[in-house]
């Protein structure tokens, strides 16, 4: 089975079943010689970790321009938490690309977060706050979490730094934008079922992080963390065949 794991950053199958691909910084400063060795003279903390945890069984290669493969080609391909970061237009772009490289009957596995579950979340913690002053405190990180993605200006890292390195990674790297961390739209088990016919797909089922009609999907480990959770609390499952 051939297996495509696009957006992969650190989430990574081990398996030689799937092909994981990405196009973060990180990967290109690691996949250069020179670079791999003085990157970790420039870099600290959580950014250091994240670098020399990226594995080596990674595809660069930037998703804008297409998928590197013949039409018809592979059984599945799976993205977790990329779709959101696309412009609507280019979501359907990109969705029917992935489409081009499926074989007949191919499963795509679409992972997002889940837009209706922040919503209750949102409005049960309203009656929360009418029932508990000091919750109000807490209100705005439920807020946070359905927009401040869609409205951050600066990259969440270089945000955390000091003035002068921050000054200079927003003049090099560019803002939240150019990066690639905005979040351009949000799905629910409505639009994103709805997008998905409307280009052809089929059988469009929901699952859960651990539920899959593809073979033996929970071997590879994308949707669990190490310690056998769920990996991305909060996100929505869909699948749908070519």
């Amino acid at each position: 089975m051939d297996i495509l794991n696009l957006g992969c950053g650190t989430k990574v199958s081990s398996s030689p079943d799937v092909i994981n691909l990405d196009w973060s910084v990180y990967l290109r400063l690691k996949r250069n010689r020179v670079l791999r060795i003085v990157t970790p003279l420039f870099i600290r903390g959580e950014r250091l970790t994240r670098f020399k945890s990226l594995p080596d069984n990674i595809m660069v290669h930037n998703l804008a321009k297409g998928l590197p493969f013949p039409s018809n080609s592979v059984d599945v391909v799976y993205h977790s938490h990329l779709l959101e970061h696309l412009d609507r237009d280019g979501a359907k772009t990109f969705l029917i690309e992935v489409k081009r490289v499926l074989k007949p009957n191919g499963i795509q596995r679409i992972v997002v977060p889940d837009f209706e579950k922040l919503c209750k979340a949102y409005i049960s913690h309203i009656s929360m706050c009418e029932k508990d002053a000091d919750e109000a405190n807490k209100h705005d990180s439920y807020i946070a979490a359905i927009i401040e993605q869609c409205v951050r200006r600066e990259a969440f890292g270089t945000s955390q730094q000091k003035p002068l390195r921050r000054s200079v990674e927003n003049i090099l790297l560019g803002d939240a934008m150019r990066r690639g961390e905005i979040h351009q739209w949000m799905y629910d088990r409505i639009n994103l079922g709805a997008l998905l016919i409307s280009i052809g797909y089929k059988d469009v089922q929901f699952q859960n992080y651990n539920q899959s009609l593809i073979p033996n999907w929970n071997s590879y480990g994308l949707d669990f963390d190490e310690c056998g959770n769920e990996y991305k609390p909060g996100s929505l499952y869909i699948e749908a065949h070519k």
